[in-house]
């Protein structure tokens, strides 16, 4: 039997409880118990949407906490959310129609937000030339230089996106989110756009969070989160390995049910209806697992 804690040790407890390290403190992004309220009569809430409008700085949230890149987004002032926008995150629509305005050829898109930075010298000749070469730099990088005096129309709809890239990243953000990025094209220029995200990820050092209802989109990238109800369910995390044998490249995917702080977890769907499982579960400690198995005190009552 454990006997029960001395006042000395509740306050060892209370001390090393303190001097934990803050939650997400080495994330770039951070989210705690977030709550966006919405109070209008017939408002439908989409809540994949609403998180990706506060991480893009386009909604303030009600409660909780949310930090991207050390800016805490529940206290920022209407200016210090335009200069977030500005210089933290980009950001893709999925309509097309949304990134890029149709007056404006690729490279006059994409210098556009460089020009709005409002940074020192931005209307010298060197600054004009400056941002014209970084234009340059990123659609050659997206494979879309070719595009650089087209204007929108004048574009196919993978080509708008590849351009739609480079605008947000032309003020080199820390973050760039998308949503539902491929949600208007077929599966082979899907694969284009999520090659040009991989190559900013790569090349820029660029965090890029994808929003998306497509299971074969979520397989194009090395880490995905399954939100279900409302909460984080499932993380799958994937890795190239090579066939020692072989020397075949392959892709290794595991998945994991996410723990929240409470030790709350949610058990997949296909698991908990294959053994039954429903309202509750009987929990075992082993020495290095925990076993979750199905109630049976029906069956020990009869």
């Amino acid at each position: 039997m454990t006997s029960d804690p001395t006042l000395s040790d509740l306050t060892e407890r209370v001390a090393a409880r303190r001097d934990r390290p803050a939650y997400g403190h080495d994330a770039l992004i951070t989210c705690d118990r977030l709550v966006r309220v919405f109070t209008a009569d017939g408002v439908e809430v989409q809540a994949l949407q609403t998180l990706m409008n506060i991480l893009a700085g386009l909604d303030t949230p009600t409660a909780g906490a949310a930090r991207v890149a050390g800016r805490d987004l529940l206290t920022m002032s209407a200016r210090d959310r335009l200069a977030y926008r500005r210089e933290v995150v980009g950001f893709v629509w999925q309509q097309t129609s949304r990134n890029l305005l149709p007056y404006l050829t690729s490279a006059q898109n994409v210098t556009l937000p460089m020009q709005l930075s409002g940074r020192p010298g931005g209307r010298s000749r060197s600054a004009r030339r400056a941002r014209a070469e970084r234009a340059l730099e990123l659609l050659e990088m997206l494979e879309v230089a070719d595009c650089r005096d087209r204007r929108p129309h004048e574009m196919s709809g993978g080509q708008q996106q590849r351009v739609a890239i480079a605008v947000a990243l032309a003020g080199d953000p820390a973050v760039l989110l998308a949503d539902e990025p491929t949600g208007e094209l077929d599966s082979q220029t899907g694969e284009q756009i999520f090659a040009a995200f991989r190559t900013a990820n790569e090349r820029l050092g660029t965090t890029v969070v994808i929003v998306t209802h497509d299971q074969a989109v979520a397989n194009e990238v090395s880490r995905t989160v399954a939100i279900r109800d409302g909460r984080t369910s499932t993380e799958v995390l994937r890795r190239s390995e090579v066939d020692a044998a072989t020397g075949d490249e392959k892709v290794v995917a595991r998945e994991y049910a996410m723990l929240d702080r409470a030790g709350r977890l949610q058990l997949p769907a296909e698991y908990t209806s294959a053994l039954g499982m429903r309202d509750r579960v009987a929990l075992e400690l082993e020495p290095d697992h925990i076993a979750v198995r199905p109630d049976d005190s029906g069956r020990e009552e009869r």
